[in-house]
């Protein structure tokens, strides 16, 4: 690791023991980073140097940022984490707020000031939020006003938490993000950090119940996006970018922030996400480019023949499994084929995925250029190809988890192993099974959750469902759905057995869930991940 920026060394100090990272690649030319880098000045103070300077940066809204405007308010923030938060480089910055134009400045700020980015999601709890504050060690926060209650009780849990600052309407003059900033200079000399020192550490979302904080670099924030975004996403100067996923999660800071600016493009952040008010934004914006999860696509799919959404060229899904239903569906409705994608908050961004002509119908794609993946079979040797195992990939970026003993298990032998059941073709391209602890074994036979998800959500009655194993005397485990049916739907018996014979119809007949519970919702992460972990918890009550 070359010579730190920092002063406060904690991240640095609880880093995993090298032996225990994986093995990182950097085979592509843009991927040659110098061993000085601060990715908040690649991203913003380079696009100001250069053409776009009066070019649109961040659409709200309420406000339009041009990239020379995005720069004067990210260097004023950057003077108040500094001089009225008291941070040094290293230091630890919560960000809690909606994606909007002070949060996006705010993210940027901490990183050009030298410090690591902690950013939650809005929905996050007292609880959740001193999970992460404890174990960041977070010093100070830069919070929206109207978030300001569950903060302010962590506060009191956590010493660590010295200082806090509010934005927005609501916020005291005393703690105003914008009333300090206003008094402070509009140019801030960026802290000359390593391309290796930390300047992020995000938080998992929780779908195994426990999170863990991840750890990533500045070159690995420019690396994401001068692998899939440049590669597969392939964005212009010209593009407006748009999406629901929030910046707390890699795949909303990619879509939301990252990739744009790498691309001197601009970034439409949205407070809220529903169907509706995202058709909406599309419209009347003229967004070109979408970030999103299946289940938003599947919302939106009825809604889009009725809204104007011409402008729209490019869509993403990521977080987790793209039916082909969706997929198909989508396509129909828009003309737009999805560029699927497999990523994690271990590797920040998508490692698998596919454009264009590239795309192959049920398939998650290939090899981002800039990794390398294969299938891992029990004995942890590559598997032969259809053989469904490990998924296993290497890249730029990789698992470094903060002061975490699940490093171990992560990564080995150099590989990050991402915990997703995947088969891989001869051509090089990745077909998704299931996560694998999603792997149902009853009565012998192997049966992928996912997959009969996929055939329940095809039916025209079924908006939403999750299957996972349940114990049985008889068969050891059995497959139990729950579904959350369409308005107009009811849950009889009549409709269970009409979904089980849909389902047998559909899919190999064994893989039929024999039990089928309707529910109203179902338990998702802030990020809009499945908690299948919670429905296990429950059927066994």
């Amino acid at each position: 690791m070359t010579k730190t920026a920092f002063v406060d060394t904690f991240a640095r100090d609880n880093l995993p023991p090298r032996s225990q990272w994986p093995d990182l690649r950097f085979d592509l030319p843009e991927l040659q980073y110098p061993d000085r880098l601060n990715a908040a000045v690649e991203l913003l103070d380079a696009n100001v140097r250069g053409a776009n300077a009066d070019r649109t940066a961040v659409i709200t809204p309420k406000e339009r940022l041009t990239y020379r405007e995005l720069l004067d308010r990210v260097d004023r923030i950057a003077h108040v984490i500094v001089d009225e938060l008291g941070c040094v480089p290293g230091s630890r910055v919560l960000l809690r707020g909606p994606n909007d134009a002070t949060m996006f400045a705010s993210w940027l700020a901490v990183v050009k000031a030298g410090c690591i980015a902690v950013t939650t999601m809005p929905l996050l709890r007292v609880k959740e939020l001193t999970d992460v504050v404890s174990k960041a060690r977070v010093h100070a926060a830069i919070c929206q006003a109207g978030l300001a209650a569950d903060l302010e009780s962590t506060r009191e849990r956590c010493p660590d938490l010295e200082r806090i600052v509010y934005y927005g309407a609501d916020a005291p003059q005393r703690t105003s993000l914008e009333r300090a900033a206003a008094g402070k200079p509009a140019s801030f000399k960026a802290v000359d950090t390593a391309s290796d020192d930390v300047c992020m550490i995000a938080f998992t979302s929780g779908t195994t119940g426990v999170p863990k904080g991840t750890m990533h670099f500045h070159r690995d924030v420019l690396a994401v996006c001068d692998t899939f975004s440049k590669h597969t996403l392939q964005p212009n100067s010209g593009d407006i970018f748009c999406g629901t996923p929030p910046l707390a999660f890699t795949y909303g800071l990619g879509g939301a922030l990252l990739f744009p600016l790498r691309a001197g493009a601009a970034a439409l952040q949205l407070e809220k996400s529903s169907p509706e008010l995202l058709l909406e934004a599309i419209a009347k914006y003229k967004a070109t480019v979408c970030f999103t999860a299946p289940t938003m696509y599947r919302a939106l799919t009825p809604l889009a023949g009725d809204a104007d959404i011409s402008t729209l060229k490019k869509c993403v899904s990521a977080g987790e499994a793209l039916p082909s239903a969706t997929r198909a569906a989508w396509k129909d409705a828009t003309g737009i084929d999805i560029i699927d994608g497999i990523g994690s908050t271990e590797m920040l961004h998508i490692f698998i995925g596919a454009s264009g002509a590239d795309i192959r119908a049920g398939s998650t794609g290939k090899a981002v250029p800039g990794f390398t993946a294969c299938v891992l079979d029990d004995d942890g040797k590559p598997a032969k190809p259809g053989v469904v195992g490990r998924l296993a990939v290497k890249g730029p970026t990789g698992c470094r988890y903060l002061a975490d003993e699940r490093q171990k298990t992560y990564v080995v032998d150099g590989w990050n192993l991402t915990g997703d059941a995947y088969s891989m073709d001869e051509d090089g391209y990745f077909w998704y099974q299931a996560r694998t602890d999603d792997m149902i074994i009853s009565a012998g036979n192997n049966i992928a959750g996912p997959e009969v998800e996929f055939a329940l959500l095809a039916h025209a009655a079924v908006l939403e469902c999750a299957v996972v194993g349940v114990p049985d005397v008889q068969r050891g485990t059995i497959v139990k759905a729950y579904v959350v049916l369409r308005e107009g739907s009811r849950g009889t018996l009549e409709m269970t057995k009409e979904l089980q014979d849909h389902v047998k119809a559909t899919i190999a007949p064994y893989k039929y869930p024999r039990v089928v519970e309707f529910v109203s919702e179902l338990p998702r992460t802030a990020t809009g991940k499945l908690q299948r972990f919670k429905l296990r918890e429950e059927a066994v009550r």
